[in-house]
């Protein structure tokens, strides 16, 4: 008896780890449905319907900004390449950039839109850094588009922060993406590289369904020019 209770004690942290990817997805799919049901304060509908891909970082502690350590993990999906509905998640570690992070208040959720292909294929690669390997801008705020600057019509990747309820385009340059082939491995049983999930028509794990659901109703509308080599 006692040694299937040290067992079972020393595999709890294990399931607890585990656990943190299908956790995070929820915590995404609530900052994503959150964002968008805000009236006349979310990312403009313009905007997401013509996105290559989305990367959701729920819950960035600031903590972590102050001792230069990790400042979070989210999820990347993108485009089918038929133009219609969302890939299966990838996951995504953030970290470093410029004090453009410290916004306030104890976590911070972040959304990036990957606008055009040459953005979609560096966030599919191991690592890049925003900024210098892909332009970025912070999004315009509102249920329209009509707010864009010219540096944001230009941008591969616009960006938006929620802090304390407040929610606003911000610039991360400097920010490091990296996949995370661990978390990866614990939603889709292997090592995958996100490239692979979005690109190999890999099915969307049931810990993601809602996820991809919100992404499928908030952006319905079929791309006519989906990204060459993104998709299923």
């Amino acid at each position: 008896m006692r040694m299937i209770l040290m067992a079972a004690l020393a595999i709890s942290p294990l399931l607890a780890k585990d656990n943190e990817p299908v956790k995070r997805l929820d915590e995404a799919a609530a900052v994503f449905s959150e964002i968008m049901a805000a009236p006349d304060k979310g990312i403009p509908q313009d905007l997401l319907e013509n996105a290559h891909c989305i990367v959701i970082v729920p819950g960035l502690k600031t903590a972590a900004f102050l001792f230069g350590g990790k400042y979070g993990k989210g999820y990347l999906s993108c485009r089918n390449k038929s133009g219609t509905g969302w890939s299966a998640p990838g996951t995504v570690r953030i970290e470093g950039g410029s004090v453009g992070f410290q916004i306030g208040g104890s976590e911070t959720d972040l959304i990036m839109l990957v606008m055009n292909e040459r953005g979609a294929d560096k966030l599919l690669s191991s690592k890049f850094t925003l900024g210098a390997e892909g332009s970025v801008a912070g999004g315009p705020v509102g249920r329209t588009a009509t707010a864009q600057t010219d540096a944001q019509m230009k941008a591969d990747i616009l960006s938006w922060s929620r802090s304390q309820g407040i929610f606003a385009g911000v610039s991360l340059q400097g920010a490091t993406l990296r996949q995370d082939l661990d978390d990866n491995a614990t939603l889709y049983g292997k090592r995958l590289e996100n490239r692979q999930i979005v690109t190999k028509g890999v099915g969307v794990p049931k810990a993601a369904a809602k996820l991809i659901a919100l992404l499928n109703k908030h952006s319905a509308r079929e791309r006519t020019n989906a990204p060459s080599g993104v998709g299923q």
